[in-house]
């Protein structure tokens, strides 16, 4: 397979493949504004990969939407569009994961949060929602995680 693929911001063109990837990748299909995302395209100009910085009506943002086609995945596309994405977002900087994925996340500088207190509002709303989950459900636990914007070095 290449290896070739390149960044860009989305295009309305875009919409569509990134709507798709995001509901192939199981993750928040809510929310889903093409302005916001950087797409990954392979040489032929197919989305491999996307990810988007969500703004919150509380003043808060989160990274979001990171899914890769699974032919592409392990090959860094995930990191070029994360990376990406936290060289150009406003911080402090959330995001929501599953728990398996709190180790990946932390290889860029995020912290788990687990004091609601320390969360705004719609985070303090989702911690709140992911324990009512974990109580009632034996799927994996869901983590808030928090970056303020000191990366130390490239990934």
């Amino acid at each position: 397979m290449a290896s070739y693929y390149r960044l860009q911001a989305a295009t309305q063109s875009h919409q569509g493949a990134i709507k798709a990837l995001v509901r192939a990748a199981r993750i928040n299909p809510l929310g889903l504004d093409w302005r916001r995302f950087v797409v990954a395209l392979d040489e032929k100009g197919a989305v491999i990969g996307c990810g988007q910085i969500k703004p919150y009506r509380d003043g808060s943002w989160e990274l979001a939407s990171i899914a890769v086609t699974p032919a592409w995945r392990d090959q860094g596309v995930a990191r070029a569009v994360i990376e990406h994405l936290l060289d150009s977002s406003p911080h402090p900087l959330w995001l929501t994961c599953v728990s398996p994925l709190v180790l990946f996340y932390t290889r860029f500088s995020f912290r788990e949060v687990t004091n609601l207190a320390e969360m705004p509002p719609y985070f303090r709303w989702v911690g709140q929602l992911f324990r009512l989950l974990a109580y009632l459900s034996s799927a994996n636990s869901l983590s808030v995680m928090r970056y303020e914007g000191d990366r130390v070095g490239k990934i």
